[in-house]
């Protein structure tokens, strides 16, 4: 009798209930150890150096808020100082593209011409599937390609080095690299992603650009890579100056006085926490995708990983007593097979 193959484990359990005990665990890692460690990238498995929990943040399954009171409860500001900044980041560059839409769609204008450049040329096919595919032989590159497919994550520090590689050593275009993060990562957001890519290639922050360098490789892999035929500069890829802010609408500070009905999305599965008590809901509405025209999530491992929350959304809202929750579109998680 054939033995039963055992199924891949999974990295990101789409629950809440995971991703509180997962904050948990790193909480009492979050302060000097965390600033000390963090830049550390042992590899799969291995990453109790970092929170592992940018997915369930992303998507708010946890809140920013939430897990900052959590580790100010065990750590002082000073020693949590770089885990802290590490959150507010990511809500710093949200803002800053909410502010300037007209660079997210730069890119995606910039991202389909380097697309129909794919289609026109072979050459350039060619390097970029062997790319994606992780067989261009650069020692850790390939791994990391692998890696983001199979598992829909990167150490923060490994994006840095991978971004670098794919445009300064392979030199291909900035747009596919970020395009290729998004269709793979469970935490893809378009602010954190376009514009960490727009600063590795020196068009987010004039002058500035990010040189993935071999010694800093083998330092912070623990010595597991040590990659040859890097490039040794980083020009910017062309002058760019961001484009000034624009003015935010005021938003709303309160539900509305009449009855209303709460939607919720894979941008903040916490919606339901900022409506108080005795509010006029008559139904929630959560949500697994966007629209038909701009469709989202950007890829299959995503697309899974955002159905499965929103299914696991609504099963908290009835455990609540919201009234009439519906899923829209979501996929039943236990129809889901799990590749990621």
């Amino acid at each position: 009798m054939r033995a039963r193959e055992n199924p891949q484990p999974i990295l990101f359990p789409p629950e809440r209930s995971e991703a509180l005990a997962r904050l948990a665990a790193f909480v009492p890692n979050a302060g000097r150890r965390y600033a000390a460690e963090r830049n550390r990238d042992p590899g799969p498995g291995l990453r109790d150096n970092v929170s592992m929990l940018s997915p369930y943040i992303r998507h708010r399954v946890l809140t920013e808020h939430e897990v900052l009171a959590s580790v100010m409860r065990q750590h002082s500001p000073q020693a949590a100082e770089k885990f802290i900044q590490e959150v507010f980041w990511r809500t710093y560059w949200k803002g800053w593209l909410q502010m300037r839409p007209q660079v997210w769609q730069a890119f995606l204008e910039e991202r389909d011409a380097d697309r129909e450049r794919l289609e026109r040329s072979s050459d350039l096919r060619a390097a970029v599937a062997c790319a994606e595919d992780g067989r261009t032989g650069i020692d850790g590159f390939d791994d990391w390609a692998r890696e983001l497919v199979q598992m829909g994550y990167l150490h923060n520090h490994t994006r840095m080095w991978f971004a670098s590689i794919w445009i300064f050593t392979l030199r291909l275009p900035w747009s596919l690299g970020a395009d290729f993060f998004l269709r793979h990562l469970l935490d893809a957001d378009p602010a954190s992603n376009t514009l960490g890519w727009r600063w590795v290639a020196g068009i987010q922050t004039p002058g500035k650009t990010y040189l993935a360098r071999p010694d800093n490789i083998e330092q912070y892999t623990g010595t597991r890579y040590r990659p040859k035929g890097l490039a040794s500069r980083a020009q910017p890829i062309r002058n760019e100056t961001p484009p000034p802010p624009a003015p935010l609408q005021p938003a709303a500070t309160r539900p509305p006085d009449r009855p209303f009905i709460l939607l919720m999305h894979g941008d903040d599965f916490s919606a339901h926490e900022l409506i108080p008590p005795g509010a006029g809901i008559r139904a929630a509405l959560v949500t697994a995708g966007g629209h038909p025209d701009h469709p989202w999530p950007f890829g299959q491992c995503a697309t899974r990983f955002v159905a499965s929350l929103a299914a696991d959304t609504a099963d908290r809202l009835n455990r609540d007593g919201s009234p009439n929750v519906h899923v829209l579109d979501a996929l039943q998680a236990d129809s889901l097979r799990w590749h990621c």
